[in-house]
């Protein structure tokens, strides 16, 4: 018997970030199968799980407290527990709470499995029709500290940049790119991807800026942004 058969396993499972179709069967499996789901918000995973029928056990892990439960989990796998971690919505780890529980598994010889799945910024990427051979992926910008700096180091970069920001900054921030990439660099803000009121704006950071101004923005967005020519 091999070390790995004598721990537990975490596996790592995208959820939909919206449309409930988009969840696979083997991740319906895994969650059924495991020992405990680790959620984000036991409250919006309930609902999911209940969805899917899935019964297995939930325990809270999340940004404010995943600092202080890593150890404990990590002891839990070494006895033999089998975990599955999910987020709100997409992949555990992309902006959201994952790589520390995944760093330690690692650590200590912990085999994790990610499944693959639902995660916004592929889609909106693609959707974009900006080139995606190439590109950076930021996630959220700094909120204030080393917020300029980010965004004056990122005006120089050359591949195609992937922001995710919330309906009420998101005008700040494509002022921002106005101010510092430039006015005509190509930008698009895709919304709500894969529910009812998907949409994607595309245009140059000062016509998308105005589109916006016009019309409030609302749901999760992802902003794609071309690299500097």
């Amino acid at each position: 018997m091999t070390k790995f058969e004598l721990m537990g396993k975490l596996y790592l499972v995208p959820t939909p970030i919206g449309n409930l179709e988009d969840m696979t069967f083997r991740a319906v499996r895994v969650l059924k199968t495991v020992d405990v789901v680790l959620a984000e918000d036991t409250r919006t995973s309930g609902k999911l799980l209940q969805h899917f029928e899935v019964n297995t056990p939930m325990q809270s892990h999340h940004m404010h407290n995943e600092h202080k439960t890593v150890n404990a989990l990590i002891k839990r796998l070494k006895a033999g527990e089998t975990m599955a971690l999910i987020s709100d919505a997409g992949t555990p780890a992309i902006s959201d709470p994952g790589f520390l529980l995944t760093r330690a598994c690692v650590e200590n010889e912990i085999e994790v499995d990610c499944l693959p799945g639902a995660t916004a910024f592929v889609p909106a990427l693609v959707n974009s029709g900006l080139p995606n051979d190439k590109f950076v992926f930021e996630g959220f910008l700094p909120i204030k500290k080393g917020r300029q700096t980010r965004l004056t180091l990122l005006a120089e970069e050359p591949r195609t940049i992937i922001f995710y920001e919330s309906p009420h900054k998101l005008l700040k921030t494509l002022s921002q790119l106005v101010s510092y990439f430039g006015a005509d660099r190509p930008v698009s803000v895709s919304r709500e991807l894969t529910k009812m009121y998907e949409e994607t704006i595309r245009g140059t950071a000062e016509e998308v800026w105005a589109h916006y101004t016009q019309k409030p923005p609302k749901g999760e967005l992802v902003i794609v942004v071309a690299g500097k020519k």
